[in-house]
């Protein structure tokens, strides 16, 4: 198949990149490489002919002018996403986030079948008003606390883009499944999320050892589980039209245990010393995959331990 990743340089979508050409299939990633240009694993993936890399702007409309159609699948990763990003410039999420979405919609014609990547974040606001169930389903209610609060942007832009999609799809006759991930995590992922984070400051030998939510719970879901998951959403016609957690939802996990873990791993003895917690960050978070499984089949195959031990090892270099 033909298949144009739209964000394929981030994280989760050179995985993927990997995975589909590792399947057989002809890959092309449009990407403005905001990570960065010099990505050793990247250009040793694009060294496979049944690979194309271009840069694209996707906010920029006169990259959709020059895009082609005929693909057997496309998937919108592109997103700015990260704690601190998010708080440094929200309003920068909310405009990259919704006009990638929203050029998409404009560009896409009928019969094209496409993917949006969407984000647990957007029950953030049920959660913390007591809501919403862990494990939590699709069905939960989405509420906003407070637009003000700049970790809404990421929530908010992202239900701009399931909405954009999902309705447009019905207007335009093309098909759309909706893929919200909770925790994923694994190599190259950056320094922005709670693995990578901890792993980078393990290696680094800090002590006390400063983890903050230590008391707060997370099922954690390791990036090659996360991108089955989409490989199979995207290969059940029952999806189209869905919104479907992508996730592990079979070992829920303490943050201090987390960090211990880590620590074990990285061969670091240094002392946990507890601290709050990100401003908005919730205290408990678990996906209900009932949804999931029923369409694909779909079952995790990385503990925890295993996922997090090629995560440091990526770290380590």
């Amino acid at each position: 198949m033909k298949t144009l990743l739209l964000g394929g340089a981030g994280f989760i979508g050179l995985h993927l990149a990997r995975r589909l050409v590792d399947d057989g299939h002809e890959v092309s990633i449009v990407d403005d490489f905001s990570r960065g240009r010099n990505d050793a694993e990247l250009a040793g993936l694009a060294r496979d002919p049944r690979l194309g890399v271009q840069h694209g702007d996707l906010t920029d409309p006169a990259t959709w002018r020059v895009l082609p159609h005929g693909w057997d699948r496309i998937y919108l990763l592109a997103a700015v996403v990260g704690v601190r990003n998010v708080e440094a410039d929200p309003a920068r999420v909310v405009r990259v986030n919704s006009l990638a979405a929203l050029h998409l919609l404009d560009w896409l014609v009928p019969g094209e079948r496409v993917f949006f990547a969407s984000t647990s974040e957007v029950y953030a606001g049920a959660l913390d008003a007591g809501i919403a169930r862990v494990p939590t389903g699709e069905s939960v209610p989405v509420t906003v606390g407070d637009i003000t609060a700049p970790r809404y942007a990421y929530a908010v832009s992202k239900l701009l883009g399931e909405a954009a999609l999902i309705h447009g799809a019905r207007a335009k006759g093309f098909r759309v499944v909706v893929g919200r991930f909770h925790n994923v995590y694994g190599p190259r992922m950056g320094t922005d999320h709670a693995v990578p984070e901890m792993t980078v400051r393990a290696l680094r030998g800090e002590r006390p050892f400063r983890v903050p939510g230590a008391e707060q719970t997370r099922a954690f879901c390791y990036v090659d589980d996360a991108v089955e998951a989409t490989v199979r959403l995207m290969d059940c016609p029952r999806a189209a039209g869905r919104i479907v957690h992508i996730g592990d939802d079979t070992a829920e996990t303490g943050i201090a245990d987390l960090a211990k873990l880590i620590l074990r791993l990285t061969g670091s003895d240094a002392d946990i010393e507890p601290a709050a917690g990100a401003p908005g960050s919730v205290t408990r978070r678990c996906p209900d995959l009932t949804l999931l499984r029923a369409l694909t089949g779909y079952q995790p195959t990385v503990p925890l331990e295993e996922g997090v031990r090629r995560t440091v090892e990526w770290y380590r270099g």
